[in-house]
């Protein structure tokens, strides 16, 4: 309410209508002329600013976004089992989930993942390196590793898996449960 009892949204109303002013009393209230006024101030700079290309704030969250899209690294597209032969993926992202298959093999972390495509074009051969525990030997463990990445490129992702070279670049002590007793510990569990 405006100290002339006028409402702000009934002068602003009045104001903007192109005709002849249904209201005398606008012309003649000076609470009613200031308030339509400054209105009329802050709808001219509202409208400027509309017209404008983005503020600066949303140009530099453009061009960060922009960057963030250049540096995403997909990879080659790698041809999927299918009889069309038109689905492909990204090698990024098979990498990922055969990394995940190999996680999955207890005492195994994947540290990288390559895939290439065979000499056949259609399937992939995998390169994979990994740390893993030594509470198995490693043949084993390079063998359940090898069977996980394959059942997941195969059932997972429907990619034709030709190959799968494993590297362990590093081992890692598995944790020692509470119930096993160390054997390199001297008497009362102390090295």
């Amino acid at each position: 309410m405006l100290t002339c009892g006028r409402t702000l949204s009934h002068a602003w109303e009045q104001a903007r209508d192109t005709g002849p002013p249904a209201d005398p009393h606008l012309a003649d209230c000076p609470y009613c002329r200031d308030a339509v006024e400054g209105l009329a101030a802050l709808d001219t700079a509202t409208q400027a600013l509309r017209e404008q290309k983005k503020p600066s704030t949303q140009n530099l969250i453009a061009r960060v976004m922009d960057s963030v899209r250049d540096e995403v690294r997909l990879g080659s597209m790698l041809p999927l089992n299918d009889p069309t032969r038109t689905l492909q993926i990204a090698e990024h992202t098979a990498a990922t989930v055969l990394r995940r298959a190999a996680d999955a093999i207890p005492g195994v972390i994947a540290a990288s993942c390559r895939l290439t495509r065979a000499n056949q074009g259609t399937g992939v051969s995998v390169s994979i390196t990994l740390t893993v525990g030594l509470d198995r030997p490693l043949p084993e463990t390079a063998d359940l590793v090898r069977r996980s990445v394959v059942d997941a490129a195969e059932h997972a992702l429907g990619l034709g898996v030709t190959a799968v070279d494993v590297t362990v670049i590093d081992v890692h002590h598995a944790p020692v449960s509470p119930n096993r007793a160390d054997t390199r510990s001297g008497p009362g569990g102390t090295p």
